[in-house]
């Protein structure tokens, strides 16, 4: 397959299986697994999810960046977890042992309780504000080389540099949810890709998505050669769990997140619809991501439209097993060729 054809075109992160959901013993080989499948199948790097349950997403990053050859982390950060400081010098240090580069996912909350637990009463708006002011330090002391000054009203930091520099080359991509007005903003000031839950591709029209700066989209993917050998593995794969709905519903009542509301009126819209976008896994509670299914014409045409609408990134769910990642693959050859 033409991997490089792949990169040139769009950027395809996968994303790394989450420690609260692997048996202790087998999570570093599961890590180190998905990590060589998503560079072997064409992606240009992987995120690493964090919250209160899962391990620390950069010792995670420096586990992927060794035991791969140019997969870049894409890292969950956290503004309430560490200084930017801290994140920066995290940044600085993966550069400086692997010369390796290292993306952003720039979060701006995270699941209510956490928040509650780590005593962030932030409301949701005013945690973009933040998360601006955290990023611009990041941004401004990986730049270098001189020391930086920075008055706002969440950080302030006086003459303070970065050692080691970091590459020029090596400078972060950044990455931040564009779901909600207050999210997109904050992409714009910064410069970062602005990422959705998308709609289907059916409600967009060509040209008109957005206001013109980078894009992309979180969404799993199930396809085969044929249609209905994907929708049996879909089927298989995510089972009516009347519990995880339940979960679903809880979730919905305590979050403040655009996106989970967005998702929730869009899974009543399209469930009586045969397409081959699918929100059962989202609303059975076991992902956070519409789901496109079908054969590789079909779902690779829904991304050729996305792509046409703008968007260049694409957050793949998480991996069961190699298999996913090069049909995956597949679908987007078809896509790149149909657009």
């Amino acid at each position: 397959m033409a991997h490089s054809t792949l990169k040139n075109t769009v950027k395809i992160f996968s994303t790394c299986p989450q420690s609260s959901d692997v048996p202790r013993e087998d999570y570093l080989k599961t890590v180190i697994d998905v990590s060589k499948w998503s560079e072997q199948y064409g992606c240009e790097g992987i995120l690493v999810y964090t919250d209160n349950r899962l391990v620390d997403p950069w010792l995670v990053s420096q586990i992927i960046v060794q035991n791969t050859t140019s997969l870049c982390p894409l890292v969950a950060v956290q503004p309430v977890y560490l200084h930017p400081y801290a994140a920066a010098k995290m940044v600085s240090a993966l550069g400086h042992f692997y010369r390796r580069r290292v993306y952003l996912n720039m979060l701006a909350g995270g699941f209510k309780n956490d928040l509650v637990a780590l005593n962030d009463p932030t409301p949701h708006d005013r945690r973009y504000d933040r998360m601006v002011e955290y990023t611009l330090i990041i941004q401004k002391l990986l730049e270098g080389p001189t020391g930086i000054s920075f008055d706002g009203e969440f950080y302030k930091v006086a003459n303070l540099k970065m050692t080691p520099p970091l590459p020029r080359e090596l400078f972060p991509g950044v990455l931040v949810s564009g779901s909600s007005e207050a999210g997109l903003a904050a992409a714009r000031k910064l410069g970062a890709t602005a990422v959705h839950y998308p709609r289907p591709s059916s409600e967009y029209q060509a040209g008109a998505e957005g206001d013109g700066g980078p894009s992309g989209i979180r969404i799993g993917i199930i396809a085969r050669e044929h249609s209905e050998d994907a929708w049996g593995v879909a089927q298989a794969r995510f089972p009516e769990d009347r519990r995880g709905q339940l979960a679903h519903q809880l979730a919905m009542k305590v979050s403040d997140s655009a996106w989970h509301k967005q998702l929730t009126e869009l899974e009543a819209e399209s469930r009586a619809k045969r397409s081959p976008y699918w929100l059962w896994p989202f609303k059975n509670y076991k992902t956070f991501c519409p789901y496109l299914v079908g054969s590789y014409d079909e779902v690779g045409n829904e991304l050729a439209h996305y792509m046409k609408v703008g968007h260049r990134v694409f957050i793949l769910d998480i991996p069961p097993c190699e298999e996913d990642l090069l049909h995956t693959a597949e679908v987007f050859t078809h896509a790149i060729n149909a657009r």
